[in-house]
């Protein structure tokens, strides 16, 4: 039985991405928790307090679980799943903290949320809120664009960094999922200039040891920017959802906020999955 955290705050995008979850898991048993952070920032601690402060907040809490509830039976509705159930959560803590309370207590699988650009931004290809959950959630995590229609993830892009290692159990798991869902896997090796990577040696080992009946394509890049590959990849082959290995922040930093990235799209063109080594 999969334990899925599925991210809403009742907006287009978020319940888009909760279909694509729902689509991509049909034939599996899962235990879905739907989650709703009410923040707290949007109400002072007095308004909690003043006037019978408890009662706002049975209010606040009320509301919100009725939403949750409501969107339940829409999911139930649509699906007609007897595979499926559904538990609302609602959290009043900051994102990343309530996300890890449940990962932890429901020992969730993966997560799942929705993701659209923020015009302007520093973190342009994401909102602040996705980088912040793949920063400091580890788990692995399931980002949809805004408006992606629901394709099944038939060809996978998995960019390697300099220091990204097949031999590590993140890889380990992308092959679980791409053995499930996918006929073909792209890896795309990334090496700069000057550099030597011992993992470039190591892949034709590992890719003959770990990949098994399903087929595969391996190139080596050197000197173009990743975000720069990613996005040319993307629209040349049938990609049809990305994947990242993230070990360290500075790769996550390089990816997402490189300023070429601002220069080719807002937002990703294929849902994104990423496991943390």
């Amino acid at each position: 039985m999969k334990q899925i955290l599925l991210l809403t705050d009742f907006s287009e995008n978020s319940i888009n991405a909760i279909h694509y979850a729902l689509n991509l898991f049909k034939e599996d048993n899962c235990n879905f928790y739907v989650l709703h952070v009410e923040s707290s920032k949007s109400y002072l601690s007095d308004d909690l307090v003043m006037g019978g402060g408890q009662s706002i907040y049975d209010s606040i809490v009320k509301k919100s679980k009725n939403r949750l509830l409501e969107l339940i039976e829409n999911l139930k509705s649509k699906f007609h799943n007897p595979k499926f159930t559904f538990q609302e959560v609602i959290d009043f803590d900051g994102l990343t903290q309530a996300i890890n309370q449940v990962k932890t207590s429901k020992h969730i699988d993966l997560i799942v949320m929705g993701s659209n650009g923020v015009t302007g931004a520093k973190e342009i290809v994401f909102g602040s809120n996705t980088i912040n959950v793949i920063r400091n959630v580890y788990c692995p995590t399931l980002i949809v664009p805004e408006g992606f229609s629901y394709i099944k993830p038939l060809e996978v892009l998995l960019p390697l960094d300099l220091d990204d290692t097949l031999n590590s159990n993140a890889f380990s798991e992308l092959l679980k999922f791409t053995e499930k869902f996918s006929d073909k896997l792209h890896l795309l090796r990334m090496i700069p200039s000057d550099e030597v990577s011992q993992e470039l040696e190591n892949d034709a080992e590992y890719i003959s040891a770990f990949i098994k009946g399903l087929d595969y394509a391996y190139h080596v890049i050197e000197e173009v920017p990743m975000d720069y590959t990613v996005s040319c990849y993307t629209q040349t082959h049938p990609i049809t959802l990305t994947a990242l290995l993230v070990q360290k922040e500075r790769f996550v930093d390089r990816f997402f906020t490189s300023s070429s990235t601002s220069k080719i799209s807002n937002k990703l063109r294929v849902p994104l999955l990423v496991f943390h080594s």
